[in-house]
């Protein structure tokens, strides 16, 4: 057993480990997952200027990635359309509506000029062998691209995951200058679907943006989605308004799709219903308003780790720099050797060694003359001559003694001295040399990558506020039954699905709920109404138990736990007899249950001295005998602002203001 669960914990890790670091999440230096890499590295050893089939590019990348046709078909059309390194032609999909991309053999891609002269440099990249042993493929990429940032990731690995959001590249190349000259810099997402957004808790990448489509108000009755939020197509938000109509949160009576390269989505509203209205609850129930949380996690040095945006940022910056001198440091080389060359022949030529190997009669005292007529003037070689030189100078075109070469050569070679030296102070200034770089890029690159998605400060909508009063509750005296799948005639109410109604029955059982479809009550309803929690409703509630003893107290109900049943009579039994609003008081007539040698047959009690107390007292005992019949007397009349009133045929509908009032919390809270 032992032996066993160290094997598969081995297997576990070494699983683990490689889908991690090799599939599913971005390498911080080249911002690319394997299969990417794979991809634009084909593309680049494809590259001949012309359009290559998307099959034949899958086709050679299956020479590098051990997992399929599907995956790598399905990981290049996103990446062209992100529109950075691959150029398309054909169907590639759309990535607003959603439709899938064509066939892979029936559309083409080649690396768009951005990609050739940002993301490759072959002499600089650290190349291993392939999966089969049979090909060579890059480690990274010599990426001069932010592209972990520009481009976004989402992945889920083995005990992780990581949402990388994209950002504008312009932005982020004005970030890395503001990053050489040490000064403050600020980055957000920026998203091809454009629409609005909110970054005011972003919190540099660790935290989450809110989206919201831009809607227009064609006129009163039409409204038009202009742009959408990321992670949504036409398709899917169109969906969410269906969702929405159907259930009776928006009223819209037609939906016309129109979109192509741009989006277009007309609504025709319904009756009743305006565009001020029906905007904010588009973004309280559909698709137009989502919010999406970012969590940065990429492979540096082999480990994935959390950073930020801003991290990053600084890390790429520093890459950059460094992939810059590297580079320049090679080009310097590059032209070393051929001054290096040019020197050689010079002298060769000029200083007329070729002269002393003419009577030589063997090879190796051809190139004894070359080395010894060579060595005379070695003050003014480059460096060290070799025996690699000696063969290329060997094997000179004779038209180079002439004076027009020699001159050229001449001139080549001031030419490349020049470079060399300009090099050389782009070297001693690495900072100013890669704040050049930057700005070049960005003067070039501006107009192709402007800002899609606008940043705005969003005001959250309050669903309750803008929630339609489209449930109709009412109750069914035989069957018991209250809510919208009961069809009824008494306590008729139309209320949100956020507002709360309050349901007495005849035996004193309550509940607060958020319009149920169907409850049972256990005795006849004498009471429904809208409920706010933040006031509460006072009553004064006059009751008789099961021994009809009567009993009067004043109440306050405004405590409660969503949809649990409550009683206001003490003990099993009773009924209630009155229930009266606030501000309405008199005085109980009394007639006491007959019975033998009874002198006092009845009693009066003042409500008036009742004092608030709580909903689940037992209250004021209003007589010493039972009670065969109640009666209100002197009643004085209910208070104006007084929404509640007692009695079985009560149906009351809120107003307007009323209905707008919310509660707070979940199911379960207790007020």
């Amino acid at each position: 057993m032992t032996q066993l669960e160290s094997l598969m914990k081995d297997h576990f890790i070494e699983y683990a480990s490689y889908f991690i670091l090799d599939r599913a999440i971005p390498e911080l230096r080249d911002g690319l997952k394997p299969v990417q890499r794979r991809i634009l590295h084909t593309l680049f050893r494809m590259s001949d200027g012309r359009f290559h089939k998307v099959a034949n590019v899958i086709g050679d990348t299956m020479k590098l990635h051990p997992h399929g046709d599907a995956s790598i078909g399905d990981a290049l059309v996103v990446l062209a359309n992100k529109d950075y390194f691959i150029e398309r032609q054909g169907n590639f999909g759309n990535l607003l509506t959603g439709h899938r991309a064509a066939a892979a053999r029936y559309i083409e891609c080649r690396l768009t000029d951005l990609a050739l002269e940002a993301m490759f440099h072959p002499a600089l990249t650290d190349f291993v062998p392939s999966y089969d042993g049979r090909n060579d493929e890059p480690v990274v990429l010599p990426a001069k691209l932010p592209v972990v940032l520009m481009t976004g990731a989402e992945g889920i690995a083995v005990g992780m995951a990581t949402k990388i959001l994209p950002h504008n590249l312009i932005e982020i190349w004005k970030a890395q200058i503001a990053i050489l000259k040490k000064k403050p810099f600020k980055l957000f997402p920026d998203f091809q679907q454009g629409g609005l957004m909110d970054v005011s808790e972003y919190d540099d990448g660790a935290g989450k943006i809110e989206l919201r489509a831009k809607i227009e108000a064609r006129d009163r009755k039409t409204v038009v989605i202009r742009e959408i939020p990321f992670g949504t197509t036409t398709e899917g938000l169109i969906a969410s308004i269906e969702s929405a109509v159907g259930k009776g949160r928006v009223k819209i009576s037609s939906i016309d799709d129109f979109t192509t390269e741009k989006v277009e989505i007309e609504l025709t509203l319904a009756r009743g219903s305006d565009a001020k209205e029906v905007i904010p609850q588009l973004y309280a129930y559909t698709d137009c308003s989502l919010s999406v949380s970012s969590n940065l996690i990429v492979i540096d040095d082999r480990k994935p780790l959390v950073r930020t945006v801003s991290q990053i940022a600084k890390q790429l910056t520093a890459g950059l720099k460094e992939q810059l001198r590297r580079e320049l440091e090679y080009d310097r080389e590059q032209l070393v050797d051929r001054k290096h060359w040019l020197t050689l022949e010079q002298i060769f030529v000029e200083k007329r060694v070729y002269k002393l190997i003419e009577d030589k009669k063997t090879a190796e005292a051809v190139r004894k003359a070359v080395w010894d007529g060579m060595k005379n003037h070695k003050r003014l070689f480059v460096r060290p001559m070799a025996d690699d030189d000696v063969s290329r100078l060997l094997e000179l075109r004779i038209r180079r003694i002439s004076a027009y070469d020699i001159a050229r050569n001449r001139d080549e070679i001031g030419e490349i001295e020049k470079k060399i030296k300009a090099i050389e102070r782009q070297l001693e200034n690495m900072t100013k040399t890669t704040t050049v770089y930057l700005e070049g890029m960005i003067d070039k690159y501006e107009d192709r990558y402007p800002r899609r998605t606008k940043i705005a400060k969003i005001e959250a909508v309050d669903k309750r506020a803008v929630a339609r009063q489209n449930l109709r509750l009412s109750f069914d005296k035989k069957s018991s039954f209250y809510g919208t799948e009961v069809r009824g005639d008494q306590f008729k109410l139309t209320v949100s699905e956020f507002e709360y109604v309050l349901g007495i029955a005849k035996d004193g059982t309550y509940r607060v709920m958020n319009a149920p479809e169907k409850v049972f009550f256990t005795g006849p309803m004498i009471y429904a109404e809208i409920f706010d929690p933040d006031v509460g409703v006072e009553f004064t509630v006059v009751y008789r138990d099961n021994k009809r003893v009567a009993y009067a107290k004043k109440i306050k109900i405004e405590k409660f736990i969503r949809n649990r049943e409550y009683r206001l009579i003490s003990g099993k039994g009773g009924r209630v007899d009155l229930l009266l609003p606030v501000g309405e008081t008199g005085t109980i007539h009394m007639d006491f249950v007959p019975a033998k040698r009874q002198r006092i047959k009845k009693a009066d009690f003042d409500l008036g001295s009742l004092e608030l107390t709580n909903a689940g007292a037992r209250g004021a005992r209003m007589a010493p005998k039972p009670v065969g019949k109640v009666k209100l007397e002197a009643s004085a009349p209910a208070a104006p602002a007084s929404k509640a009133s007692g009695g079985a045929k009560k149906t009351s509908t809120s107003s307007k203001k009323s209905s707008r009032r919310t509660a707070k919390g979940d199911q379960g809270d207790l007020f």
